[in-house]
């Protein structure tokens, strides 16, 4: 049913009934709302992180590590915490409104955000190291955040990257994204 005329609220609130059959919202719908919303962080039966979804192939595989790396051991996610549990409101929304524009560079405290990029990967790669899930080749899971220690090292996002190579050996031709980034 077309339903761009009322507000999810309103349908909430009955305003469907006597018009539609079955007019009455479900969980169901409620489900099918939620997924039209995208924050930073969607709880589902998992939880969707979706900050850096999407890149390079050899990046696919960072992201999910990273999080990993944080999240399953419990020490770790303790100390991650102690790393921002002081940070205020303002200084959160100061990140969000700079770090766009900025990136790795954007004035954090005594410091930058790449700083505080850089403790975080730390405490991520310790987080895999305890986790010992080795490969066949006993290489543990730290593997996949190379890209991450590399940009990091140079200082550069992965958007700063692409900045670099559009006006340097890309000469401005933004098509040239599509034959290095695919996969």
């Amino acid at each position: 049913y077309d339903a761009t005329d009322t507000t999810f609220r309103a349908f909430m609130n009955g305003s469907y009934e006597g018009k539609v059959p079955d007019a009455r919202p479900t969980i169901g719908d409620w489900n099918n709302h939620l997924s039209t919303l995208f924050p930073d962080v969607r709880l589902k039966k998992y939880i969707e992180m979706r900050g850096a979804d999407g890149g390079p192939w050899r990046r696919i595989c960072a992201l999910p590590a990273f999080w990993v790396g944080l999240l399953y051991d419990d020490g770790i996610l303790d100390q991650a915490w102690q790393l921002v549990r002081d940070w205020t409101e303002e200084e959160r929304g100061a990140l969000r409104a700079g770090v766009p524009r900025t990136a790795l560079q954007t004035p954090f405290r005594a410091g930058q955000v790449l700083d505080v990029a850089k403790d975080v990967l730390a405490l991520s790669k310790e987080g895999l190291r305890r986790r010992n899930r080795l490969s066949d080749g006993d290489l543990d899971e730290q593997v996949h955040l190379a890209p991450v220690e590399e940009g990091l090292a140079a200082g550069m996002s992965p958007a700063d990257i692409l900045l670099q190579r559009y006006g340097g050996s890309w000469d401005g031709d933004i098509n040239q994204i599509f034959k290095d980034y695919a996969y």
